[in-house]
């Protein structure tokens, strides 16, 4: 997590995380979609994604079902926050796993693609996910770091940790992604 708030206390975390997700989301356009070959064409991944945190493109589909957002986003890294909710849950009451994959993967697989030129693109070969406690629409907020671990030509790694505004870990995982020339 970032320095400033490893310093505040659980509730003050939440505002901080809340307030910046507002921010992001005021950007945002409103509809959710896919970005058309035009608006990828020419763009690195890294700005494919200011692009997105801009307006300039619209949010994907699955973050919108899923409700999570990408908040940061740097070359080898990226924030996602989402909300657990009862939609999200399995029939024990507890989040199901495939949204815990689903934010760590997205937030592993855009700090891969954040470090790829104009013309490639990736796609996730390998996730591993460890979820070490349960989550429950109790917790207001959850954050999902990506990091790169390796960035080759053919294949990049990444690892990713999920935790809440208490700073408890809730899943970390890791991802092999294979890099690829985008179809035009």
């Amino acid at each position: 997590m970032t320095a400033p708030t490893d310093a505040m206390n659980p509730d003050e975390t939440l505002a901080s995380w809340r307030a910046e997700e507002a921010a992001v989301r005021a950007r945002l356009r409103t509809a959710p979609g896919v970005a058309s070959a035009a608006q990828v064409a020419g763009r690195s991944g890294l700005q494919l994604f200011q692009a997105l945190l801009a307006g300039e493109i619209p949010p994907p589909p699955m973050a919108v079902t899923l409700d999570f957002t990408l908040l940061r986003i740097e070359p080898g890294f990226a924030v996602f926050q989402g909300r657990p909710r009862l939609t999200h849950c399995n029939p024990m009451g507890t989040v199901h796993g495939g949204w815990f994959a689903t934010l760590l993967d997205s937030a592993m697989g855009c700090a891969v693609h954040s470090t790829l030129p104009a013309g490639k693109a990736y796609t996730t070969l390998e996730l591993k996910l460890n979820l070490v406690r349960a989550l429950t629409e109790a917790v207001p907020l959850v954050r999902a770091e990506g990091r790169l671990v390796h960035g080759g030509r053919q294949v990049a790694t990444a690892e990713g940790r999920l935790v809440g505004p208490d700073r408890k870990l809730y899943a970390h995982a890791s991802a092999t992604c294979l890099v690829f020339d985008q179809a035009s």
